[in-house]
């Protein structure tokens, strides 16, 4: 037993797949606490029947093919367009259009690398400081995943076992709190850097407004669709998939029937990986619940911490160190689990806990030293990363005022889960 142990732990050391890990550990769990391996076989398979699972590698696929469409340029033109005159304005169309782009490919990565390119010379031609626009590039990679239809909150609700559809009205407001914050940051910046600008001729609002006028009802069909009552989660991202792929093969024509295979290829891969981690996860799951891992957490922490504010905060610090070392799926898979329980004891909404968990780690990702948006960005813009480092601190500053917010004042991100869930 001692023997393969050794063995799972070199694996893990080597840098194996974290789902044969996870399952080589409940393997050896589950067999020597003398129960028939063949639970984790049937844990795995448990997770086949989630319904809400169906929508996730449909909203893999529409990010995918987003992404790989024109529809970033489209969507920056027609915000340059609406809010280019303002002070900052050009700042203020990063936030907004690396959130919306976020929120539909789920990773920071995608979002750095797709729009950096476009957002990156166009702030330092418009006389943007290089540290400003850095950091606000850098940080606006990770923002998004709040926002509907985030593919870290359907994995939160598949793991927590939580109302995906709760999950994305709770994440509303505080995105909007993130971004109306570092908006007002940008303006103030953006107005000692340079004077107000003059509006465009209507005649290039028209144009820019006709060219992205197809993807502008994409957040109204998730959402609309959801709480209108017209569709259920696994609904919504079938049309929307369905739509996207229309768009952006019949309509505008950016995604050739040719390429189409390998798009798809690419999200069932993404996917794939997303579900086999998530099936070892729920085999090790079983076997900590079945004996009493997080019951005893519970107890242990409980010594030694009596106040729920106090636990709110060391988690927050918990999880900012989590988001900085591991990518946001691996986090999710390995860490909930453990959380919820003891969450849960201290009578913590789960709902707002998701949020608390994905607000942590969206600023974990550009947390130094090892923030993952920041090598990122290093790699992307060819600057040193201690230059990310300086650059992102305004930001983080923001960012963690808002995490206290969203911990602490839980009706930010129930409020419209109590008005229309």
């Amino acid at each position: 037993m001692q023997f393969l142990q050794l063995i799972t732990l070199v694996l893990a050391i080597l840098g194996s797949p974290l789902f044969v890990v996870m399952a080589a550990l409940a393997l050896l769990s589950f067999y020597g606490a003398g129960i028939d391996p063949s639970v984790v076989v049937i844990e795995m398979s448990r997770l086949a029947e989630t319904p809400m699972l169906l929508s996730l590698p449909l909203f893999i696929l529409a990010g995918t093919v987003l992404s790989e469409s024109k529809a970033p340029v489209r969507l920056l033109d027609l915000s340059n367009v609406l809010l280019g005159w303002l002070p900052g304005g050009l700042a203020v169309i990063a936030l907004v259009v690396c959130s919306v782009f976020t929120a539909f490919t789920g990773a920071s990565g995608v979002t750095i690398f797709a729009l950096g390119g476009l957002l990156f010379p166009a702030m330092l031609k418009d006389r943007y400081p290089e540290q400003f626009s850095l950091g606000l590039i850098t940080t606006s990679g990770s923002l998004g995943l709040l926002f509907p239809p985030s593919l870290p909150l359907i994995l939160y609700g598949v793991i927590a076992e939580t109302r995906i559809d709760h999950l994305f009205l709770a994440g509303i407001l505080p995105g909007l709190l993130m971004l109306l914050l570092l908006g007002a940051y940008s303006i103030k910046k953006g107005a000692a850097t340079r004077g107000p600008r003059k509006p465009l001729p209507a005649g290039e609002t028209w144009r820019a407004l006709r060219a992205a006028v197809w993807e502008l009802p994409l957040p109204v069909i998730v959402l609309g669709g959801i709480y209108g009552g017209f569709f259920v989660v696994g609904e919504a991202a079938a049309v929307t998939a369905l739509y996207v792929l229309l768009v952006e093969m019949c309509v505008h024509r950016d995604i050739t029937p040719a390429r189409l295979p390998a798009l798809v290829v690419r999200s069932m891969a993404l996917f794939g990986g997303i579900f086999v981690v998530l099936a070892a996860s729920m085999a090790s799951t079983s076997f900590l619940i079945d004996q009493e891992i997080p019951a005893r957490l519970f107890d242990f922490i409980r010594e030694h911490i009596s106040s729920k504010y106090t636990f709110l905060l060391l988690l927050n610090l918990f999880l900012l160190v989590v988001g900085a070392l591991l990518d946001i799926f691996s986090a999710l898979v390995l860490v909930v689990p453990l959380i919820v329980p003891i969450a849960q004891g201290y009578g913590v909404d789960l709902t707002h806990l998701g949020i608390i968990f994905l607000a942590n780690l969206q600023i974990g990702y550009c947390t130094p030293p090892v923030g993952l948006g920041l090598f990122l960005a290093s790699y992307r813009f060819d600057r040193p990363i201690a230059q990310l480092y300086t650059a992102t601190l305004p930001f983080l500053g923001i960012l963690f005022v808002t995490l206290g917010i969203i911990t602490y004042f839980p009706l930010l991100s129930l409020f419209l889960v109590e008005l229309f869930g």
